[in-house]
């Protein structure tokens, strides 16, 4: 059964372009060591809810975006497997240092899915 680990982040609109080479960097290495998908995507119709929404769940402040990405793999064993080389792989060190990030790695959230429907 597949396997995605799911974000949400808030990214700083005038990052948006920094941001886009990081994420192709860090898709090439997830394809690379077996991901079968990274999608990254930019909020466009993306609004405050009155309980719940996405903008609420980065405390998005009023300069920064949306941003929705998914990573899918053959399933929970093979992210597993995917996931540990991919944090060895030298690629990662400058993206994974919170200094060089464009956005605010604390407010991201993420987790890993099962797919119920596909």
């Amino acid at each position: 059964m597949r396997y995605v680990d799911g974000f949400v982040l808030p990214v700083p609109k005038k990052n948006l372009t920094a941001y886009r080479r990081v994420a192709q960097k860090a898709g090439k290495v997830w394809r690379d060591h077996g991901a079968l998908e990274f999608v990254e995507c930019v909020g466009d119709d993306v609004k405050m809810g009155k309980l719940t929404s996405f903008p609420q769940s980065v405390k998005l402040k009023p300069n920064e975006t949306v941003v929705f990405s998914w990573i899918v793999f053959k399933s929970r064993a093979h992210r597993d497997r995917v996931n540990a080389k991919v944090m060895k792989d030298p690629r990662m060190a400058d993206m994974m240092d919170p200094k060089n990030m464009p956005f605010d790695g604390k407010r991201m959230v993420y987790g890993g899915f099962k797919v119920l429907v596909a």
